[in-house]
């Protein structure tokens, strides 16, 4: 008869899974409270409501020229990519990276930087506030 008592799990193997289960819920826990403290503090930045962008950047064409974090086909390689924003020091590298900054670019940007390539495409300054709060969120 084989000896079953050596293939019981140790208790060292119980603790093991459940500290690493512990652990796992402890960073998607986070991991969600950071983005919805990252999306709360964009909305305030911007006046805008970062649910509205997906939809937006489609329309206007956006993801044609730019990578979007977190929109399905927005892989342009024209433009820059819009990923991390929120954490560079210059819009274009023309502008100070502020909420106010960001709007009137996307609304603008021929006038802060003539020879971009980035066209005037008429979207209104709440769209581009709802871009931009997206973009900070992201």
């Amino acid at each position: 008869m084989p000896d079953v008592a050596g293939l019981a799990p140790r208790p060292i193997v119980w603790v093991a899974a459940a500290v690493a289960a512990g652990l796992s819920a402890f960073v998607v826990t986070n991991t969600m409270r950071d983005g919805q403290t990252r999306t709360a503090a964009a909305v305030t930045l911007t006046g805008g409501d970062p649910a509205r962008a997906p939809a937006l950047f489609r329309r206007y064409g956006c993801s044609g020229c730019h990578t979007i974090p977190g929109i399905p086909g927005a892989d342009g390689q024209t433009g820059a990519p819009l990923t991390g924003l929120s954490k560079r020091v210059y819009i274009a590298g023309v502008l100070e990276n502020r909420s106010d900054n960001l709007v009137a670019w996307i609304v603008s940007p021929q006038s802060f930087s003539p020879q971009t390539a980035m066209p005037n495409s008429g979207i209104s300054e709440q769209e581009a506030k709802n871009l931009a709060a997206y973009l900070y969120a992201h």
